[in-house]
């Protein structure tokens, strides 16, 4: 992968439960030009979502405890000023369509199915920046 800087400067929350995957995501949004925060939890992207303010959100489905979609449901519902508006990726396994419209449903701003090509990733979270700047 050739990094494009194109997520220079950003700050980018994970929350992955999987040892490999998150470690694969940290590495290419850093090689990028990003500023990657993971960690392995929604209890724990809970804990520091307020103080990190990341400008992007991606989110495994399956988490331990509290999934992915119970944990967006719980972000959108907090004041923009405490990330309720950050946009948001679903990353998962679960691809198929009807997995794709409970991600969409529950407050996630795109899905996109593991596993995911470098370069793709970098398009998707540029892509996703560009147009939900708010």
């Amino acid at each position: 992968m050739q990094p494009s800087g194109t997520l220079a400067d950003l700050d980018i929350l994970v929350v992955e439960d999987d040892d490999d995957t998150r470690f694969f995501i940290t590495t290419v949004l850093e090689m990028d030009g990003a500023k990657v925060m993971a960690v392995i939890s929604a209890a724990a992207a809970h804990e520091i979502l307020s103080e990190l303010q990341p400008d992007v959100l991606i989110s495994d489905i399956g988490l331990p405890g509290e999934d992915g979609y119970t944990f967006i449901s719980k972000i959108r519902a907090l004041n923009p000023k405490n990330g309720g508006r950050v946009p948001a990726i679903a990353l998962t396994a679960f691809a198929d369509s009807e997995a794709r419209i409970r991600a969409l449903e529950a407050g996630f701003d795109t899905h996109v199915s593991k596993p995911v090509a470098p370069e793709e990733l970098v398009e998707i979270v540029a892509s996703l920046v560009a147009c939900c700047n708010w």
